[in-house]
């Protein structure tokens, strides 16, 4: 078995990797997005792996983009932070490589990441959130990806928690991804310091006294050194978080959770939280197994690995 390419199509970069078997990635590169036109991500993709198959021989490639993938991994219906509407994307990246290609969408291509080689490699049935700008889900039952009957199934973060909530990107309001999500954790942030309360002080001098240059990593680096105001609002992100992994729970029953993107990063204080609200929201709890959750091992690479391997099956 040769190796694959995984490209994974984000809103402000395609990173690309060339994975051997073993879900190691033995070369890798990257583009920015140009994000505006459609034909441009296209060729970017397609310079990706160009670059990369360069002197190797190669099997296939995944091609790893957020948004709507139809059932037959081929077609972006709608992605929110890209201009593909309806774009063909596997038929244009094999006319340009003569490649099989295969089109996962990012989140599904992650969570295969993980289940293959990462943190849910010792189950058959996970399900990984990866918290984020936004909220991505996606599930592996059974030991196989679900992608629902038209391909966009495991839209996790889109599950309405807040009747009349916050408006959400994707055009409802009140979305898992408002309350859960890193957009959510500076939202947040940010009204507390205009709010002028002393307990967002630190926060405030953190930002040079600008609320709107409050970032999520600003927050999770004082919240680590120990700011309350940080602390807080990463226990009431775990919260939500928790309260929705309670909900899929019901629904699914995985073996495990797997929480990655960037703000997982916090660790344990946001793992904490989720995991209380979790088991405090679980149905049936003390009378059923209880999902563990994990951080995601894989990091970043997880959706250039799992749509490498997902492309080579």
């Amino acid at each position: 078995m040769g190796v694959a390419i995984g490209v994974d199509v984000g809103g402000t970069k395609i990173a690309g990797g060339v994975v051997d078997e073993t879900g190691a990635i033995i070369a890798r590169t990257r583009r920015d997005t140009p994000s505006t036109d459609p034909s441009a991500i296209v060729d970017s993709i397609v310079s990706v792996v160009q670059e990369l198959r360069r002197g190797r021989s190669v099997d296939a490639v995944g091609v790893g983009s957020a948004g709507f993938v139809d059932a037959a991994r081929s077609t972006v219906l709608f992605a929110p932070n890209l201009a593909w509407r309806d774009v063909a994307v596997r038929d244009h990246v094999v006319a340009a490589t003569e490649l099989p290609v295969v089109v996962e969408n990012d989140a599904n291509a992650a969570a295969w990441g993980e289940f293959r080689f990462g943190a849910a490699e010792d189950v058959d049935d996970m399900v990984c959130v990866t918290v984020g700008t936004g909220i991505g889900g996606g599930l592996v039952l059974d030991g196989a990806v679900y992608r629902g009957a038209h391909g966009v199934g495991a839209e996790l973060g889109h599950m309405r928690v807040v009747p009349n909530g916050h408006l959400c990107g994707c055009g409802n309001r009140g979305c898992l991804e408002q309350y859960a999500s890193g957009s959510a954790l500076v939202r947040e942030a940010r009204a507390l310091a205009s709010a002028g309360t002393v307990f967002a002080a630190g926060l405030l001098e953190l930002a040079g006294g600008d609320p709107e240059k409050i970032t999520g990593p600003m927050v999770t680096g004082a919240a680590r050194d120990g700011d309350g105001a940080s602390r807080e609002l990463l226990t009431d992100l775990g919260r939500w978080l928790g309260e929705g992994l309670a909900s899929f729970a019901a629904v699914l029953d995985p073996a495990v959770f797997v929480i990655g993107g960037g703000v997982s990063a916090a660790g344990e204080l946001l793992l904490g939280p989720a995991t209380d609200a979790f088991r405090r929201n679980l149905t049936g709890r003390g009378y059923r197994p209880e999902a563990e959750i994990r951080v995601a091992t894989l990091g970043n690479d997880a959706g250039i690995v799992g749509a490498a391997d997902l492309a080579r099956r």
